[in-house]
């Protein structure tokens, strides 16, 4: 008897149907965090701790403004199968930016902490869009 390709299709021992529920799940995360995100930058309704933060990673209020408008564009891209793999690598990108900054200043536990951010487009492309044919 034959196993059923589709369903070794990944080393975590996933289907195909998985794996699109486990992308869908990742992606409403991102695109909520992404809005979230932008819109606290934009409005200035970060609170004390993120606003010390930025300002000891060295990103001024103009950095900041550009963050903001990157985060909630990577929200609407990460949405879409034709720009999902550009949305997650400015994703990646971003978050790579903030743990090399953290790294810069001394910030060991910040870099740290991002981490698992930095996984999670990455696996999202890897696990592809849910929609995509």
């Amino acid at each position: 008897m034959q196993p059923n390709a589709d369903y070794y299709c990944s080393p975590l021992l996933l289907n195909s149907f998985d794996m699109k529920i486990v992308s869908g799940i990742l992606i409403l995360i991102t695109a909520f965090l992404s809005f979230k995100h932008g819109y606290e930058g934009l409005t200035m309704k970060v609170k004390p701790a993120q606003a010390e933060m930025m300002s000891g990673l060295g990103i001024g209020r103009t950095a900041g403004i550009i963050i903001s408008i990157l985060s909630i564009a990577v929200g609407f891209m990460v949405l879409f199968p034709q720009t999902f793999f550009a949305g997650n690598l400015i994703n990646a990108a971003m978050i790579l930016l903030i743990m090399g900054l953290a790294l810069k200043t001394g910030n060991f536990k910040l870099a740290l902490i991002e981490i698992p951010f930095l996984l999670m487009p990455l696996v999202m492309i890897w696990l592809g869009h849910p929609f995509k044919n």
